[in-house]
């Protein structure tokens, strides 16, 4: 608690890096006329990036009533790589950003970074720089590769479960809601989600117990998002659902160097559906019911009705007597073997 400089945060991604500089210049002089909150420190990292790994923003520390938040300012395409590099991380084992891990792979994002900012500053980066971002992308993802404990799913987005979250915020009347997240890194997958809308005391105590039942040294993280649409959670915490590039961020560099895997069409529930078939040998004539299949041998995975209806419409997956029994397509194994 010692180390801990803020009680809190807020982030606001901005389009452009430009448009950080004209906010920090309109913040900065409302909050020096302010009777409320005092400017503590302000810490620009875009030129140069923070402590060789990369990392660009601009963080206020800003006071009010003795306690201290941060306020977070990112480009697009600087919070493409900070979800990026967070992704990796979990995936790697290591804290890139606290220079953790091969110092390849940290030279790695590194240099994607210095990329990053070069066409944020409108000059493009010649062939042989990205030649050599490419040769280190493929040096660093075998690394990654040979050093992945947790079998997390690294490269796709969960549909599915957004899918889930945004039908459930339909019916919801206002306007604001916290969603309260259970994340597997072992699996990838979420174990319990819901609204938690409420009072902040009662609100507080349905974290603690989440934290309990899903505790951190078990490879389990509780997480607490307030947002007004959930649609955008998906961006300003794309590293529980799979990093999805942003539109037009990436138009003047080819994307399949960046990323460290290439897009599959599997979310992490499909996925887990998939391989359950595949380890239990549902092939053909060994079918199992929708009832065991659903309560017994994929209990945890929470947007299972349209993760499934995915496999069915990829062909994937067949169903008979009514829908109420499934198995593997034999004619797509190849394609089922390449998910699993």
């Amino acid at each position: 608690m010692s180390q801990l400089q803020d009680i809190g945060g807020i982030r606001i991604i901005f389009e452009t890096n430009d448009n950080i500089s004209g906010f920090m210049e309109l913040i900065e002089s409302k909050l020096v006329k302010s009777r409320y909150f005092t400017i503590e420190k302000i810490t620009d990292y875009r030129e140069l990036g923070r402590d060789d790994s990369g990392y660009r923003a601009v963080h206020f520390i800003i006071k009010r009533n003795e306690i201290k938040m941060e306020l977070q300012l990112r480009s697009r395409i600087q919070h493409y790589w900070a979800e990026s590099i967070e992704r990796t991380s979990v995936i790697y084992g290591y804290n890139l950003k606290n220079l953790e891990g091969n110092q390849t792979v940290i030279n790695y994002f590194k240099q994607l970074s210095n990329i990053f900012h070069e066409i944020e500053c409108k000059r493009k980066p010649s062939n042989e720089i990205i030649d050599k971002l490419e040769t280190l992308r493929e040096t660093s993802e075998q690394i990654i590769i040979k050093s992945d404990k947790r079998n997390v799913f690294d490269s796709f987005v969960n549909e599915s479960f957004i899918k889930a979250m945004i039908s459930r915020e339909a019916g919801l009347r206002s306007q604001f809601h916290n969603w309260m997240i259970a994340f597997n890194w072992n699996t990838g997958a979420f174990s319990r989600w819901g609204v938690i809308d409420g009072n902040s005391e009662q609100t507080i105590k349905n974290y603690v117990e989440w934290e309990k039942n899903w505790p951190a040294n078990e490879g389990y993280e509780v997480v607490l998002i307030g947002s007004s649409d959930v649609s955008t959670i998906r961006q300003t915490h794309s590293h529980y659902f799979g990093i999805k590039s942003y539109d037009g961020i990436l138009e003047d560099i080819d994307s399949s160097r960046i990323t460290f895997s290439k897009r599959k069409e599997l979310d992490t529930d499909s996925r887990i559906i998939l391989q359950t078939l595949h380890r239990r040998g549902n092939w053909g004539e060994k079918k199992v019911s929708l009832e065991r299949l659903k309560n017994n041998f994929c209990h945890e995975v929470m947007s299972f009705d349209n993760a499934l209806e995915n496999l069915e419409h990829m062909g994937l997956v067949l169903s008979s007597a009514k829908g109420t029994v499934y198995c593997l397509n034999i004619k797509k194994k190849k394609d089922i073997e390449k998910y699993i």
